[in-house]
C-alpha cells in the first residue's frame, strides 16, 4: 500500500497533478507540423497538459494575433515576427527563444529530377517551381534569396507558382502541379534521410538563417500549460524529435 502511495505521488509530481492540467492554444508554423504533432502527443502524456494546435503561415498568424485571435503560444517560422510582437507588447516578456533552425531544400517528387547541386534550376527544363509566398512565409523569403544568389530570379520569374504557406507549396510539388518546389527539409525527411523523390539541400550560406522562435503571447500569461510547453520544447526528448526532422537546435 505504501509503495502504491509513493507511485501515485511520483506520477502527480511528474504531471503537475491532473486536477491542475490546462490546455494551451498554439499557433504553429506550417513547416513544423510533423514534429509538433509528435511533440504535442508526448507533451500531453508526460505532463497532463494539452496543446491544441493550429498550423499556417507565420505572416497570417501575425495578422490574426494582432486582430485578437486567442492563441497563447506562437511557434513561428522566423525570429523577426515574434520579436515584432514582443516590441508591440503582445508577448510575455522574456519568454522568446529559438526552438529550431530550419533547412531549405529544392525538392521534386520525381526521383531523378533534382541533382545534388541544384543545377536543374539553371537548366530550366521544367514548367513550374513552387515557392511559398515570401511576404507571409520565411521559407519563401529564403527561397527567393537563394534564387537571387544564383542569379536566376529574372530567368525563373515566369515559372514560379506561389503557395500561401510552406504546406501548400509542398502540395504543389508532391502532386506534380509543380515539378520542383522549395520546401522545408522537415517535410521530406524520414528517419534521417529524404523519404522519396529527389532533393538538393540548399547550403546555409545561400540565404539568411531560418531561425524559428517560440514565444508566449499575452493571452498565455499565467497559463500553466503555456509555460510547461515552452519548457518542454527544450527537453532532450523534444530536442531529439526536432533534430530527427532535419532541424538544428541552438
Amino acid at each position: 500500500m505504501k509503495a502504491s502511495r509513493i507511485l501515485v505521488a511520483m506520477l502527480f509530481t511528474l504531471t503537475g497533478g491532473l486536477a491542475q492540467a490546462e490546455e494551451v492554444q498554439v499557433a504553429v508554423a506550417a513547416n513544423f507540423t510533423a514534429p509538433m504533432k509528435v511533440i504535442a502527443a508526448d507533451f500531453e502524456k508526460d505532463t497532463g497538459h494539452k496543446a491544441s494546435l493550429a498550423f499556417g503561415s507565420t505572416g497570417k498568424f501575425y495578422a490574426q494575433i494582432k486582430n485578437g485571435a486567442p492563441f497563447q503560444v506562437f511557434l513561428a517560422a522566423d525570429d523577426e515576427t515574434p520579436a515584432k510582437l514582443e516590441r508591440e507588447t503582445m508577448t510575455v516578456p522574456g519568454s522568446r527563444f529559438t526552438y529550431a533552425v530550419g533547412t531549405l531544400v529544392l525538392w521534386s517528387a520525381k526521383p531523378d529530377l533534382v541533382d545534388a547541386k541544384g543545377a536543374v534550376l539553371a537548366g530550366g527544363d521544367f514548367a513550374h517551381l513552387a515557392v511559398a509566398n515570401p511576404k507571409l512565409a520565411p521559407y519563401g523569403t529564403a527561397a527567393m534569396e537563394t534564387l537571387a544568389k544564383l542569379g536566376l530570379t529574372d530567368k525563373l520569374a515566369s515559372k514560379i507558382v506561389q503557395g500561401e504557406n510552406i504546406a501548400q507549396t509542398y502540395q504543389f510539388a508532391a502532386t506534380g502541379n509543380a515539378e520542383l518546389g522549395f520546401v522545408a527539409l522537415s517535410q521530406v525527411m524520414k528517419d534521417g534521410k529524404i523519404g522519396q523523390g529527389s532533393a538538393w539541400v540548399v547550403p546555409a550560406d545561400m540565404h539568411q538563417p531560418i531561425r524559428q522562435d517560440a514565444v508566449i503571447l499575452a493571452n498565455g500569461k499565467g497559463n500553466a500549460a503555456a509555460e510547461a510547453l515552452m519548457k518542454y520544447l527544450k527537453t532532450p526528448k523534444a530536442v531529439a524529435i526536432i533534430k530527427s526532422y532535419g532541424y538544428a537546435v541552438q
